[in-house]
């Protein structure tokens, strides 16, 4: 037996134990991908909950327009709020996020802030926020209990509280639109009447 033999029976030994290695690690990727369900919104128990009607709230816009909260929209239209603050840097990640996921989704988006006007207007410049969608003032936050940003909530066109929660990411947005569509409150509560057997 040359020493290229015992050299070329090494390498083969070594590849098949790495391609075994290669087969388990992507079987243990497969079982993980089962087990981890999808990040959905976070749900606080403080005030409306979801499937409750909204508070109808009148308000002005920073341009001065009055704005329905929890009133009758169109027919299939939604109206997504999004809380946030200009001290918060991932309301300033979300805000472009929001404003694609609500235009890619025919959504109306509300933006809410409690601020100094003057924050608000560097918000608002900094993203080409249109004032018309824009209300400053605590009352809405007040009425939804928001406490932590940035939070979101979704209305459907009965100003029905479809969806809502704390949001960080575009797939936190499109787990409201789940929950509005499915009727669970959130995507976990989805997940785990699907994992129930039947009776």
């Amino acid at each position: 037996m040359t020493p290229m033999t015992v050299t070329l029976g090494l390498l083969w030994v070594v590849v098949i134990f790495l391609s075994l290695a290669v087969l388990a690690l992507a079987r243990q990727v497969g079982i993980l991908h089962e087990r981890v369900a999808p990040a959905g919104a976070l749900i606080h128990g403080a005030g409306p909950g979801v499937g409750e009607q909204s508070p109808r709230l009148e308000v002005h816009a920073l341009a001065g327009n009055a704005i329905t909260v929890g009133g009758n929209l169109p027919a299939g239209k939604a109206l997504l709020m999004l809380f946030i603050s200009q001290t918060c840097p991932i309301c300033k990640k979300l805000i472009p996020i929001a404003m694609d996921f609500s235009k890619s989704e025919r959504l109306d988006v509300l933006f809410v802030g409690d601020a100094e006007l003057s924050e608000q207007r560097k918000l608002i410049d900094q993203f080409g926020l249109d004032e018309h969608c824009f209300v400053n003032g605590s009352k809405i936050g007040l009425a939804y209990r928001v406490d932590k940003l940035p939070y979101a909530v979704l209305l459907d066109d009965l100003g029905v509280i479809a969806a809502k929660g704390l949001v960080n990411s575009r797939e936190h947005f499109e787990s409201l639109l789940i929950a509005k569509e499915t009727g669970f409150a959130s995507i976990q509560s989805y997940l785990k009447a699907r994992a129930e057997p039947v009776q």
